[in-house]
């Protein structure tokens, strides 16, 4: 019988039609062994009739599908969900663009001429910015107008996003850690702002006006840079491959205003009697060290304490990147280079002190020692370049020592250990160490005078110490202050030699609360 006979057949007694590829497999299977890619050929095509009988028919002829099963298989309860991220969108962005580059067409030289102020620069742009918006006829609120003109302007002049932060006083530290993640300090306390950035590319742009502004370059080359803002805040930029998450600005901002010796007091970080005698030792000539961690205050207490020198004085400060704020006329600022593209024409903070020597300074004030120019600034202490100041990274005093011994033998010279301390013993006078407490608060923690060798080992003393057995208070702030510790300096005799006076109470140890009187029975 043919095929097509046998199709027929097969429908007249009321069996469900098969296809003739269904049907083909079964009569080869007579003459020839089933092979198993013959098996999976008979098999899909039932596979397609039972979903096809599956289906249910719509009212309207249309096959309705049925639904498919919660879970098919345990690998389905392995699978999370996925989430569907919606990324914010910006309604201004075109509009601020268009803005901007209608900005640039209309200013065109002017913001690089040098005879216009910033102040100007500024307010012409923000009128021009104010005819481009209403030429735009787009509907704005006033709120959304103001919101427009200070973001374009602030692309356009400033630092985008990072402008409103720089221009907050309360913040102290501006932390980028990618383009959509932005942390700022305030009163000691990390939080993070609704301020981002466009993209990638936009923060970059940032970076590159910044460090451009100071001669420096950042590239994939370079990809790191230390840096400044024009009113001296800190710049540390660090983009890819070496910021794995995109690029990575940090700044540390400085007041507009130098802080005063008033204002440390004010807040806490010294007492009245500790001020009365680091400024008669700064006045007395003594070598004083500022040491510290990082981001406890050192270039502020050393600007502080740098206040203190006579105004007759020449000083000489040599920094990495001019962060110091002398107030007084008579001053030589010195900074590090870098080298260029071609690695070559870098001249270092050693270099720079060497040289110091011979531009008859008064006074030398080394903004850091982080390594083989300490050997030459100890040396410069001990041959009559008195009165020098100068911080290190360091946790305690007796660190502090341990450190300078560690950099003078970053120097390159095999010098044995008892040499390097016995010109740390007769080179520094006092060590300041300044601390950041758990409350965010910055405290001067030890005034400490170095006395000089017992064998081996480099002798330290107290005069100032802070008291931790106050406690806290309610909001988690220390009660405690500085105390003095009743023992009196060696270099004081040294005071009145020079005709410095320093009043008896300074040494004088808080009076010890009085216990109450116990009832006899």
């Amino acid at each position: 019988m043919k095929l097509s006979e046998r199709i027929q057949a097969a429908q007249l007694k009321g069996q469900p039609q098969q296809s003739a590829v269904a049907l083909a497999p079964a009569r080869q299977t007579k003459a020839a062994p089933e092979t198993a890619s013959a098996r999976i050929s008979a098999v899909e095509p039932k596979r397609a009739e039972v979903k096809r009988s599956d289906a249910k028919t719509s009212p309207g002829g249309l096959p309705t599908p049925r639904p498919a099963p919660v879970s098919e298989s345990f690998s389905d309860h392995l699978e999370p969900p996925k989430a569907k991220t919606q990324q914010p969108v910006d309604v201004f962005a075109a509009l601020k663009e268009r803005a901007a580059t209608a900005l640039f067409e209309r200013m065109g030289t002017r913001f690089n001429d040098s005879a216009v102020t910033e102040d100007e620069l500024r307010t012409t742009a923000r009128e021009e910015l104010t005819r481009i918006i209403d030429t735009e006829q787009v509907p704005l609120s006033a709120d959304e107008r103001t919101r427009l003109v200070r973001d374009v302007a602030d692309d356009v002049l400033g630092y985008g996003p990072l402008q409103r932060l720089l221009d907050d006083p309360e913040v102290t530290e501006i932390m980028v850690n990618r383009m959509d993640q932005i942390y700022v300090e305030r009163k000691g306390q990390l939080t993070l702002t609704d301020s981002r950035f466009s993209s990638e590319a936009h923060l970059r742009k940032v970076i590159e006006r910044i460090v451009s502004k100071v001669g420096r370059r950042i590239d994939e080359s370079s990809p790191l840079v230390d840096a400044r803002l024009e009113d001296g805040s800190r710049v540390n930029a660090v983009i890819p491959p070496l910021a794995v998450g995109g690029s990575s600005l940090t700044i540390r901002k400085f007041s507009k205003v130098p802080l005063t010796v008033r204002n440390l007091i004010d807040y806490g970080t010294l007492t009245p009697e500790m001020a009365e005698l680091l400024n008669a030792c700064v006045k007395a000539k003594l070598n004083i060290i500022v040491s510290g961690g990082t981001g406890t205050g050192k270039t502020t207490l050393l600007n502080v304490l740098s206040s203190f020198l006579p105004a007759n004085e020449r000083i000489v400060t040599i920094e990495d990147a001019v962060e110091l704020q002398i107030q007084q006329d008579h001053v030589v600022r010195l900074e590090s280079r870098p080298p260029n593209t071609e690695g070559k024409g870098e001249v270092t903070i050693r270099e720079l002190l060497r040289n110091s020597l011979r531009m008859r300074p008064d006074r030398i004030v080394v903004g850091e020692v982080r390594g083989g120019e300490s050997l030459d600034m100890l040396q410069a202490m001990n041959t009559g370049h008195d009165g020098s100041l100068s911080t290190v990274h360091s946790n305690s005093p007796r660190d502090a020592v341990a450190r300078l011994e560690t950099l003078v033998l970053m120097a390159g010279m095999d010098l044995p250990l008892r040499a390097i301390r016995e010109q740390i013993a007769s080179a520094v006078n006092l060590i300041v160490q300044i601390s950041r407490l758990r409350d965010g608060t910055r405290r001067i923690t030890h005034v400490t005078e170095v006395q000089g060798m017992e064998g081996d080992i480099v002798t330290l003393q107290d005069a100032f110490v802070f008291d931790y057995s106050a406690g806290m208070d309610a909001h988690g702030r220390f009660l405690g202050s500085p105390v003095a510790t009743g023992i009196r300096p060696r270099f004081i005799d040294r005071f009145e030699d020079l005709g410095i006076h320093v009043s008896p109470g300074v040494f004088a140890t808080p009076a010890a609360p009085s216990a109450p009187a116990m009832d006899r029975p």
